[in-house]
């Protein structure tokens, strides 16, 4: 095996060790939309409600909890036996439940991705804009959107042709990068697949060996938001991560 495909396997271990977190993204077993009258939900204690600033828990005889989250950012926990129970603000408040024995993490098994090449390592420019754009994007829910900051975008060619791709604010200072190709619904996850990408003064890579899918690929429980308008790739990205087996 190459240093290369050594590095990429690497890589992949540890993506799968992340996704196989007892209380991640595949420990998701429900998604309720809070509503604005105190309710329960099946198995959680207490009750539950939002209003326009924040979400709500009373606990049974408890004063309620406040959970104020920014909108489409990192949700709040709380840990409720053997499940931890998540808040998060996307349009309105949410609650899911992560369960360290969900089937889907039962029989997580890895995820299918096509044999690391080096051809599929790619140099771009990277074009940062003179202020950040708020970019309106839809998602895999219907009728909800999410609002993100694009610092600027990629300019790269493939076979002979330019591409641009707009491009978000990643981990670490680089970026990240929703987009579709022509492997979408085919041999790869049809909404979306996720780039992450650092930045080398003007230079960008890309390594589309790299390229991951958003948790809504493994569950219905998540609200992943879809690529940003212009960010099809025409040719087949034949790279990355492949349709979970989950979805097969």
């Amino acid at each position: 095996m190459s240093a290369f495909a050594e590095d990429w396997q690497s890589w992949k271990t540890e993506r799968e060790t992340t996704l196989a977190d007892p209380y991640g993204w595949l420990a998701l077993v429900s998604l309720d939309w809070l509503e604005t009258t105190p309710r329960a939900y099946d198995g959680l204690p207490g009750v539950w409600w939002q209003d326009d600033d924040a979400a709500y828990w009373q606990p049974d005889g408890e004063e309620p909890r406040r959970f104020e989250l920014v909108q489409s950012g990192p949700g709040e926990r709380v840990a409720l036996g053997d499940v931890e129970v998540e808040v998060a603000r996307r349009g309105g408040y949410l609650i899911r439940v992560h369960d360290p024995k969900a089937e889907v993490l039962r029989n997580f098994r890895g995820v299918p991705a096509y044999e690391p090449q080096e051809k599929w390592v790619l140099e771009g420019v990277y074009e940062p804009f003179d202020e950040p754009v708020p970019t309106t994007v839809g998602a895999v829910v219907e009728g909800l959107s999410h609002v993100y900051e694009a610092p600027g975008r990629v300019r790269f060619s493939h076979d002979g042709a330019e591409h641009v791709l707009t491009a978000f604010n990643g981990r670490n200072g680089g970026l990240n990068i929703l987009f579709t190709d022509a492997t979408s619904g085919v041999t790869t996850y049809a909404a979306n697949r996720s780039l992450a990408a650092a930045v080398d003064g003007g230079r960008v890579v890309l390594d589309f060996n790299r390229a991951t899918n958003l948790p809504c690929a493994f569950t219905d429980f998540a609200t992943c938001p879809l690529p940003p308008a212009g960010n099809h790739l025409p040719f087949g990205v034949e790279a990355g991560e492949k349709t979970p087996y989950e979805r097969g």
